[in-house]
């Protein structure tokens, strides 16, 4: 009997121990002070996504010189240490740039920050402020809390911006993104009275559009030639002119598929498009006269295909 209890107090012990490990891994779910937020955008086909925590001001003085006696750029985001009437944010030390976990910043393609490379991947978004001068840094540990465990060695690029000071002020921090063109815009952080602001762009639009259409193509049924329709079109556009051959030549192979299992007017007038947008004009209207011959058999509206063999004819094609 002693013995059951003593291995029932063991197993009980060791169901205890575990819950406590566990607990201690994962974040209970409670509300937080400062509640997680996420933006997203895209710039070309590249989606830049920065997940975060929006700390309040809540009558706190944010921005300041830091203690005398602490040398160094490490962080002082510890608020159970802080000395008394500390900034928040002290000037010249490493900051998660928001709470709880540090900042994320994430890109799906290669970007250029300020004009320097980053790659595409995930990362920690960190900032060192200043009175005149902030430095942005992304580095390559993207897991970490706050910047606690900040290495520097991990940094993936650090940049240099101005931070603009405002009227207005903002209770709650947030990021945002601005001045957007087809390749380029700005990302901001604004709090309190400060918007620190740096530039993003994407490095090469043209490349990671076709390098996603590969594995959009990839994914197509054999018998679809639309998917490598549309990537043939635009790297066509985009005078990829290897790549629009490959792709108007894999939506022949798809749409020859179609007409094989059955021939009909919209099978046989599909490939007379593919051959025209390819710009092989004269297979084109052989396609385009036996997809008519189809067309009336069926009894179809024919109208709109029988002026445009009419126009490629004419060479108004």
């Amino acid at each position: 009997m002693k013995r059951q209890m003593f291995f029932g107090l063991m197993a009980a012990s060791l169901l205890v121990a575990m819950s406590a490990i566990t607990f201690g891994q994962a974040r209970p779910p409670i509300p937080r002070a400062s509640q997680k937020a996420s933006v997203m955008q895209t710039i070309g086909t590249t989606d830049i996504t920065i997940t975060y925590s929006r700390p309040a001001v809540k009558g706190r003085t944010v921005w300041g010189d830091p203690p005398a006696d602490k040398p160094g750029e490490g962080t002082l985001d510890d608020g159970r240490a802080r000395p008394a009437g500390m900034a928040l944010v002290p000037n010249g030390h490493v900051w998660r740039t928001g709470a709880n976990e540090a900042t994320l910043f994430t890109t799906t393609d290669d970007l250029l920050i300020n004009g320097q490379l980053l790659p595409a991947g995930k990362y920690s978004l960190h900032t060192i402020p200043g009175k005149d001068e902030w430095t942005v840094i992304f580095n390559k540990d993207d897991g970490q809390w706050g910047s606690f465990a900040y290495d520097a060695k991990k940094d993936a690029l650090r940049v240099k911006t101005k931070p603009q000071w405002v009227a207005e002020s903002k209770e709650l921090l947030y990021f945002g993104f601005d001045n957007l063109t087809e390749n380029a815009g700005t990302v901001y952080v604004r709090w309190e009275k400060i918007k620190v602001p740096f530039t993003v762009e994407v490095k090469d639009v043209v490349g990671s559009t076709i390098s996603k259409l590969q594995a959009y193509v990839a994914g197509a049924k054999s018998d679809d030639p639309g998917p490598a329709l549309n990537a043939a079109n635009y790297a066509k556009a985009n005078k990829q002119n290897e790549a629009a051959t490959k792709w108007f030549d894999m939506a022949l192979k798809a749409s020859d598929e179609q007409i094989k299992a059955k021939a009909n007017f919209a099978n046989l007038g599909r490939r007379a498009n593919i051959l025209v947008a390819a710009g092989r004009m004269q297979e084109a209207l052989v396609a385009a006269e036996k997809a008519l011959e189809a067309g009336k058999a069926e009894k179809a509206d024919t109208a709109a295909l029988e002026k445009r063999i009419a126009d490629m004819k004419a060479g108004k094609q």
